[in-house]
């Protein structure tokens, strides 16, 4: 036996991750909240505070992922492997990221109007938080929970594959159906920072289910 293994035997495994990793759930969950808010709005005044509120989010997302690494920095021993930890810290933190993207450009490109496409996407979103938030909050029990988990990374699978059917299907009818070239630029580039969100949420889920496997 490895003299690290042998370690691991007798010292504590660091627990401190799991609430930082629970936080980082909430925060997205807010995020995705705020992102139906915004989606549900008619006017660029009434986007304005959603607008304000999701950038706000995603700087205590960063605080939380700041937190991870300092915690990873100092701790010896942790629950799972280390490149996993920091990961998944910085994959949920693109998710939000991404959100905050896409306020940020319905901000700066001001569409005439709100798409109900993108509205749709604001819903796989928030589907697909609730998936991951759930995941990391059965993580600290990984063994007896791990069906349940196993579960919520196949439903943000079957999330994804909706968002990519939408996002082409969405493109489809910009392309025959919006006359404004300059209209149908700024729809696309939202609509591709909306999809991008969904795809970085399956990627959360792909490393939950790696570090599943190295758990079993």
């Amino acid at each position: 036996m490895k003299v690290d293994s042998f370690l691991k035997l007798f010292v504590p495994k660091d627990h401190d991750f799991f609430p930082l990793f629970e936080q980082d759930g909430k925060i997205l969950i807010k995020a995705a909240e705020l992102l139906k808010q915004l989606m549900a709005t008619n006017t660029i005044e009434e986007r304005e505070p959603f607008q304000k509120q999701i950038k706000e989010v995603e700087h205590e997302g960063d605080e939380i992922t700041h937190h991870i690494y300092k915690q990873l920095n100092k701790s010896f021993i942790t629950p799972f492997d280390r490149e996993d930890i920091q990961s998944l810290a910085s994959s949920m933190d693109d998710v939000t990221d991404y959100i905050n993207g896409t306020s940020q450009r319905i901000e700066l490109y001001k569409p005439k109007k709100i798409l109900p496409e993108f509205v749709e996407f604001a819903e796989i979103i928030f589907q697909a938080a609730k998936e991951i938030e759930f995941s990391l909050l059965n993580l600290k029990d990984a063994g007896k929970n791990r069906e349940k988990i196993l579960q919520a990374t196949i439903n943000l699978n079957t999330l994804e594959n909706k968002a990519d059917d939408l996002y082409h299907s969405c493109i489809s009818k910009l392309f025959e159906e919006e006359k404004d070239t300059i209209e149908l630029i700024k729809n696309k580039e939202i609509i591709a920072t909306l999809e991008k969100t969904v795809d970085t949420a399956e990627d959360v889920s792909d490393i939950i289910k790696t570090i599943l496997i190295k758990m079993s």
